[in-house]
């Protein structure tokens, strides 16, 4: 059975953060109630990109800038020595991010799983600053939607274009607390315009925690955990766990990790993660990150 149902709550949740989005002085207010006037530091670098492994960070790509990413698994490790630990296998993505301005990214990208396409725009609702006029935060909205490509089996009706659309909503609240520790909480929604049957509920709700320490200049260590803390899914899938490094080399962030999630996208890695741990179903992967200047953000 199937079921596709209106994305109320989804919607909702939208309609409430553009709401938030559209008083710029949202922020101002609350300094101004506390008494203080315009900031004067910044807190930045808190991650060393846009993302902590699968997860969104707190970074935006900077104004103007480019990011050009590419993420890849190989296969589960559990596979053995005939197929090398998972090597013989891959799946990879490439995605396109753009810093539009200091608060407000967006990108677009495409996975080998599933054959997905994928979209987002992330915004900046409050930022942490330092000294006399400090606030301790910073606070993005992150708004995906992607759909899946993939030919359905020959002897199954050909399913209707929003059948295959998914969409999340991410709120990423998170403070870094010292030039070498960084921790986020994410409370995220995932909306399936179909699920497989009645048991599988589509929305979904999980609680995302993440967090970066900085070993040297260069390199740092990262972890994630995303749990669900609300709705059904199939039983064959588990909570993404992640842990990897981040080594830059001057225009290039490295990130390799280890994961037990094989998509590379949003709705995917929250909801369709079937690595097991314990078990061995875990994937060596990487993310490569380049970024370009596309025009002078001071023009």
């Amino acid at each position: 059975m199937q079921k596709d149902r209106l994305f109320l709550p989804t919607f909702l949740v939208f309609l409430f953060t553009l709401g938030l989005v559209a008083q710029p002085t949202t922020e101002d207010d609350l300094l101004a109630a506390l008494g203080d006037e315009e900031p004067t530091i910044l807190v930045d670098a808190s991650f060393k990109t846009n993302r902590v492994i699968n997860l969104h960070s707190l970074e935006n790509t900077a104004p103007g800038v480019m990011d050009f990413k590419i993420s890849h698994r190989f296969g589960f490790v559990d596979q053995g020595v005939y197929d090398l630990f998972g090597l013989d296998n891959a799946s990879m993505r490439l995605g396109f991010e753009f810093g539009l301005t200091d608060r407000l990214a967006a990108g677009f990208g495409r996975a080998s799983y599933q054959k997905t396409y994928d979209g987002f725009i992330k915004y900046k609702l409050f930022r942490q600053k330092t000294g006399e006029k400090a606030f301790p935060l910073t606070v993005a909205y992150i708004s995906t939607v992607a759909i899946k490509t993939i030919k359905p089996p020959t002897d199954k009706p050909k399913p209707y274009f929003s059948s295959n659309m998914n969409y999340t909503h991410q709120l990423l609240i998170g403070r870094k607390f010292s030039d070498k520790f960084s921790f986020e909480v994410a409370p995220i929604l995932v909306h399936r315009n179909i699920v497989p049957t009645a048991a599988i509920d589509n929305d979904i709700i999980l609680i995302a925690l993440a967090g970066r320490m900085k070993l040297t200049k260069w390199v740092s260590v990262n972890a994630e955990y995303i749990p669900i803390v609300a709705g059904n899914i199939d039983p064959q899938y588990k909570n993404s766990l992640s842990l990897g490094f981040d080594i830059e080399t001057g225009g290039h962030v490295f990130q390799l990790h280890f994961t037990n999630s094989t998509s590379m996208s949003d709705h995917s890695i929250f909801t369709e993660t079937v690595g097991d741990w314990a078990k061995g179903g875990i994937h060596f992967g990487f993310n490569v990150s380049r970024v370009f200047t596309l025009w002078d953000k001071r023009s």
